[in-house]
């Protein structure tokens, strides 16, 4: 069994990989070739944690995967990280063990490739300005995956602690990103002023309010993934004109702001337009009219980490990268 880093999947594996692997995995899922359970999450409440299992099988590669991924938001006060995970691939003809690789940057690439394509699909073609709402782990793969899509000209940080927004923003410049940013305060400025928004926070509260939308914006909501979670207000879902999620049933367990305003009787799951593979392969359509305003539900789901680490471990063999383990 081949045994992958996470220093090794960087050097190995970019963005536009993995906007490409997932897109062709969503046309997969279209096809019926994929086969995804429910995950499994186990909470621990003493430490306001969680652990995610999420088994997943593609059934025309003949490859599954099982990822566990641990959330413990008390964490980085211990000098730990908050999201940890790995991921084990396995050849789905003969029951072999094919890799274990870190799942954490993984996790966060999915999920930023699925924005930016959502993106692409979604917001405006002269999208400039794009503001971030949370400038925790998540949000870095949020911005690189709506950069490789869209020519952003701004960046608006806003988190609740200064100093992590200054953070991101040198992080980015680090990085290479040489598009110009501010950190701002009120998140309502940097509401108004955006063309794409991206949520990442595991916030129990609204984190913005939906009044402060201006026409044409598009909406990446990723952060929250459990029903008390809702970091999009119920007046964003009920004024928006296309609401967009990635996984149907995942979102109807998981999406806390979507379960909310459904059970609060105003909206329905039968108004969500589509699930972002449709709108890959051309079922359903995307943005239609510059005024819309779009949002984009991501909860996740397994076959999206199986899509990056297939590619993951091809590019690994290819580059004799990793190492090779008896177990």
């Amino acid at each position: 069994m081949l045994v992958i880093n996470e220093k090794q999947i960087h050097k190995l594996y970019k963005m536009t990989d993995a906007i490409q692997d997932i897109t062709a995995m969503l046309k997969a899922k279209e096809d019926g070739k994929i086969n995804n359970p429910h995950r499994t999450v186990l909470d621990f409440p003493e430490y306001e944690a969680s652990a995610l299992y999420m088994p997943s099988a593609d059934l025309a590669s003949q490859v599954s995967a099982v990822k566990v991924v641990t959330i413990f938001p008390g964490n980085p006060a211990k000098g730990k990280p908050t999201t940890q995970g790995v991921l084990l691939l396995s050849d789905a003809t003969n029951g072999e063990h094919l890799a274990m690789m870190n799942a954490s940057y993984l996790t966060r690439l999915r999920t930023g490739a699925l924005s930016g394509i959502a993106t692409d699909l979604l917001a405006k073609d002269n999208s400039s300005t794009l503001s971030v709402i949370g400038t925790g782990a998540m949000a870095f793969e949020q911005v690189l995956g709506v950069l490789a899509v869209r020519d952003i000209e701004k960046i608006i940080l806003v988190n609740r602690t200064l100093e992590k927004a200054q953070a991101f923003g040198e992080k980015l410049r680090v990085h290479g990103v040489g598009i110009p940013y501010e950190v701002e305060t009120d998140v309502e400025i940097a509401v108004k002023q955006a063309d794409i928004i991206c949520c990442a926070t595991r916030s129990v509260v609204p984190v913005f309010n939906g009044i402060d939308l201006r026409p044409g914006t598009h909406i990446n909501g990723v952060g929250s993934y459990l029903p008390h979670m809702t970091e999009v207000d119920e007046t964003t879902v009920l004024s928006t004109d296309k609401i967009v999620v990635d996984d149907l049933e995942g979102v109807k367990d998981e999406a806390g702001e979507l379960m909310h305003a459904a059970k609060s009787g105003k909206w329905s799951f039968e108004e969500i337009h589509a699930h972002l593979g449709e709108l890959v392969v051309g079922k359903k359509f995307g943005r239609q009219a510059q005024e819309e305003i779009t949002f984009f539900k991501s909860v996740g789901a397994a076959y999206f980490d199986l899509a990056v680490a297939k590619g993951v471990y091809a590019k690994a063999k290819e580059a004799s990268v990793g190492i090779e383990v008896e177990v």
